[in-house]
C-alpha cells in the first residue's frame, strides 16, 4: 500500500488507478533517462542547444524535427534570411558554427524556419534575452557572452515556513514606467525584510510579449524578461535577496505558453504539434494559449531543463507553478466543483501532466533538498503534496485558493454582521495538505475586481484616509482589513503570501498600459508615498502587517499544523483559538464591545497581550490595555480568562513562559 493512502485511508477504493500512475511515472522515467543515472543528469537540454561559445566562435543548435530547412538571421548578415542555413543532424537537430567575431556581444538574430516553401520568423528557442528590436520592428534573441557574476550566496538555504511577499518587479516602483531588477533589490528587499517577510515569489520574470499578461503568457522560457535589465541584474538581485535571508522563488508556468509565432515556440519547426498537442486540444479555451504534450520525451527534457536552468543559473530556491489545475484535467477544470473522489480519478484526469509534475517534483529536490514548491491547485487533487515515492505529486505546499475566494465573496454579498463565524472557521482549517494561506490574490487587485481594502473602503480611500479624520466606513475597512489578514494568517494555512503593497492596504486597482487607457501606467505601480506619508492610515495598516508576521516567526506559529478552537459564538460574534501556544481571540460585532468577556484558555496562568488590531500605532483607539491578565478555575470546567473585547478587535495573547513549557 502506497503512503498515500495511508495518509487518507478514504483513497483506498482507487489504489488501482495510484499504482497506474506510479506504474507511468515510473516507466516514464526509465525511458527518459536511458543510460543516464538521475534526472540531474538528464535536464541538460540548455547546456547543448542555443548559443555556446565554442574555441573557433559560436556553435547554435535547435530541435525542429518537422522543419525542412534552418536559417539564421540578423544584424550579422543584414538580416538576410536565408544566407546562413543550418545543417540538419539526427533526430531533428541543427546546427551551426558561426567562426570568430560573425557574432558578437549584442548581436541580435532570429531563427527562420522553411516547411514546405513557406518561410517564417521565430525567436531561438532557447534564447537567454528576447527583446524588441526598434530596427527590425519584432522582437528578436540578443545574443549574449556568458557572464561571470560573482555570487556570495555560497550555502545559502532556509527551511523555514515560508512567509511569501509576492511582486512584481516592473510595477515595484512609483514611477509611470517599468521598474528594474536593481531598483527591486535596492528597494523593495529591504521593505520586505523589514516588513518580516522570509520568501520573496516573483512574478512576469519569464519573458512574455504582452506586458498586461502579468507574466502569465510566456514566450521565451529561458529568458529573464529584457524589461526589468540585463541577466546579471536579476542574479544581483538574488544575491542580495540571499545576503538578507530570504529565499526567492520563481513563478513558473509550465501550464501553457503563448501562441504567437514570432515571439513563441508555436509553429516553430513549421508544425503546431512539435511542442503541443495538434488540433483543439492542444489550445486552452479560455486562456487562448498553446498547451504542451506532457507525454513527448522532448517537450519533458524542455521544461525539466527549464528548472534545472533557471536553479543554477539564477539560483532560485524552488518554484510556484501556475495554472496546475489547468494541467491536472483534459477540460482544466473549468466551472467544475470537485465534489467527491471519483472526479480525482477518471477519464477527465490528464495522467501525463501528472507524470510530468511527479518528474518536475523530483527533480527540483533532487537539485535542492531545501527547495520549495507551491502548487496552484483549487480542485484539492489528493497526494499533491506527498512524495513522490509515497504516490504523491510531490509539492511541497498547495496555495488555499478557496481563502481569498471566500473573503471577496463574503466582503461583496454579506454585511460582516452576517458572517458565520462557523463557516468561517471550517474554510480556514479544512485543509489535508500543507497549505500556504492568503487573504487575497494578485488578481484581486486588477481592473475588474478589488482588494480586500479597495472593497471595503471604495470612494471613501480617496478623502477619508487621512489619521486627523473618522468615519463609519473608513474605522470599518481599518478594522476588518487587520482582523482577515490575521485570522487567515493565524488560521488558515501552515505558510502565509500577501501581494506587494497589499500589506498597507493599497489603493485602487491595477491596470497594465493598453490600448484602453492610453498606454498609461497611471496604476500600474505602487505608491510607496502612501506608505510613508506621516498624515495618512495606509503606514498603520502596515505597521500592523508587520506586527502580525514578526509574531508569526517569533512565536514559531506554523510549527503546530492545526489551530485548537477554543470558543465561538454567533450571536456575540466571537471566536477564540490557540496556536503555537498563543491565544487568538476576534470580536466581530459591529457594535459590542464586551467587558470581562470568559474565553476558556488551556493555561491557569497569566496571559499578556502581544499584539492587538486596537493599538494606536495600527489605526485603533487603544482600548487594549497591555498589563497581564489572570486566568482563573471555576469549577470542574477548566481554565478561563476574562478579557475586555473592543468591537472589531482581534487580540494576541501569550501565557507565561512557565505555564507554556509545563
Amino acid at each position: 500500500m502506497y503512503g498515500l493512502i495511508e495518509r487518507d485511508p478514504a483513497l483506498a477504493p482507487f489504489e488501482s488507478d495510484i499504482e497506474l500512475r506510479m506504474t507511468r511515472y515510473n516507466d516514464k522515467k526509465k525511458e527518459l533517462l536511458k543510460n543516464e543515472k538521475s534526472l540531474n543528469d538528464f535536464a541538460n537540454a540548455h547546456k547543448w542547444y542555443g548559443f555556446h561559445r565554442d574555441k573557433d566562435g559560436w556553435v547554435y543548435r535547435e530541435w525542429a524535427p518537422a522543419a525542412d530547412q534552418l536559417y539564421l538571421a540578423g544584424d550579422f548578415n543584414d538580416w538576410h534570411w536565408t544566407d546562413t542555413p543550418l545543417t540538419k543532424l539526427d533526430n531533428g537537430n541543427w546546427e551551426i558554427h558561426l567562426p570568430g567575431d560573425v557574432i558578437t556581444h549584442g548581436s541580435r538574430v532570429m531563427t527562420i524556419t522553411e516547411k514546405d516553401g513557406e518561410l517564417t520568423q521565430h525567436i531561438p528557442v532557447y534564447a537567454k534575452r528576447a527583446i524588441q528590436d526598434w530596427v527590425n520592428k519584432s522582437w528578436c534573441c540578443e545574443v549574449m557572452d556568458e557572464e561571470e557574476f560573482e555570487w556570495t550566496d555560497e550555502g545559502f538555504k532556509s527551511d523555514e515556513p515560508p512567509i511569501i511577499y509576492e511582486a512584481h518587479v516592473g510595477m515595484s516602483s512609483e514611477k509611470l514606467g517599468i521598474a528594474d531588477y536593481r531598483w527591486f533589490a535596492d528597494n523593495i528587499l529591504p521593505h520586505i525584510k523589514k516588513t518580516g517577510y522570509n520568501t520573496v515569489q516573483l512574478m512576469a520574470i519569464m519573458e512574455h510579449p504582452y506586458y498586461g499578461s502579468f507574466g502569465y503568457q510566456v514566450s521565451s522560457f529561458y529568458a529573464a524578461s529584457s524589461r526589468f535589465g540585463y541577466p546579471a541584474d536579476l542574479k544581483y538581485l538574488i544575491n542580495k535577496a540571499h545576503s538578507m535571508g530570504l529565499r526567492v522563488l520563481l513563478d513558473v508556468v509550465h501550464s501553457h505558453a503563448v501562441g504567437n509565432t514570432l515571439e513563441g515556440l508555436n509553429m516553430f519547426d513549421g508544425t503546431e504539434y512539435q511542442f503541443f498537442h495538434e488540433g483543439p486540444e492542444g489550445d486552452h479555451p479560455a486562456w487562448g494559449t498553446k498547451l504542451f504534450n506532457y507525454d513527448k520525451p522532448e517537450v519533458i527534457h524542455f521544461l525539466l531543463s527549464n528548472l534545472k536552468f533557471w536553479m543554477e543559473e539564477y539560483h532560485f530556491d524552488g518554484f510556484r507553478f501556475d495554472g496546475v489545475t489547468s494541467m491536472l484535467y483534459h477540460d482544466h477544470g473549468l466551472g467544475v466543483a470537485f465534489s467527491s473522489l471519483d472526479m480525482y480519478f477518471s477519464m477527465n484526469t490528464d495522467v501525463e501532466a501528472i507524470t510530468y509534475l511527479q518528474l518536475a517534483n523530483e527533480l527540483i529536490h533532487e537539485l535542492n533538498p531545501k527547495a520549495l514548491t507551491v502548487a496552484e491547485d483549487m480542485s484539492g487533487m489528493p497526494g499533491m503534496c506527498v512524495p513522490v515515492k509515497e504516490g504523491g505529486v510531490g509539492f511541497d505546499y498547495r496555495l488555499g485558493m478557496g481563502l481569498p475566494d471566500m473573503w471577496i465573496k463574503l466582503i461583496k454579498e454579506k454585511k460582516d454582521e452576517d458572517w458565520n463565524l462557523g463557516a468561517i472557521w471550517h474554510e480556514l482549517t479544512f485543509r489535508m495538505t500543507p497549505t500556504i494561506a492568503y487573504a487575497e490574490s494578485h488578481d484581486q487587485a486588477l481592473v475588474g475586481d478589488k482588494t480586500i481594502m479597495f472593497r471595503l473602503a471604495d470612494a471613501a480611500m480617496y478623502d477619508g484616509m487621512q489619521k486627523d479624520t473618522h468615519s463609519e466606513v473608513i474605522d470599518r475597512a481599518m478594522a476588518l482589513h487587520k482582523m482577515i489578514r490575521l485570522i487567515t494568517l493565524a488560521g488558515g494555512g501552515d505558510g502565509y503570501l500577501a501581494f506587494m503593497g497589499n500589506e498597507f492596504g493599497h489603493p485602487e486597482w491595477i491596470d497594465f498600459p493598453r490600448e484602453g487607457n492610453n498606454d498609461s501606467y497611471q496604476y500600474c505601480r505602487r505608491q510607496w508615498s502612501l506608505l510613508t506619508n506621516q498624515d495618512l492610515k495606509y503606514g498603520q495598516l502596515y505597521d500592523f502587517d508587520s506586527k502580525m508576521i514578526h509574531m508569526a516567526e517569533e512565536y514559531h506559529l506554523f510549527d503546530e499544523r492545526y489551530p485548537q478552537q477554543r470558543w465561538i459564538h454567533e450571536d456575540d460574534r466571537v471566536l477564540a483559538f490557540e496556536r503555537a501556544g498563543l491565544l487568538f481571540v476576534f470580536n466581530f460585532s459591529a457594535n459590542k464591545s464586551y467587558e470581562g468577556y470568559t474565553i476558556p484558555v488551556s493555561f491557569g496562568c497569566d496571559y499578556e497581550v502581544v499584539l492587538s488590531s486596537d493599538d494606536i500605532s495600527c489605526g485603533g483607539y487603544g482600548r487594549v490595555e497591555r498589563k497581564p491578565m489572570s486566568a482563573y478555575q471555576e469549577g470542574m470546567e477548566g481554565n478561563n480568562l476574562r478579557l475586555y473585547l473592543p468591537a472589531r478587535t482581534a487580540i494576541v495573547l501569550k501565557p507565561s513562559k512557565a505555564a507554556k513549557n509545563s
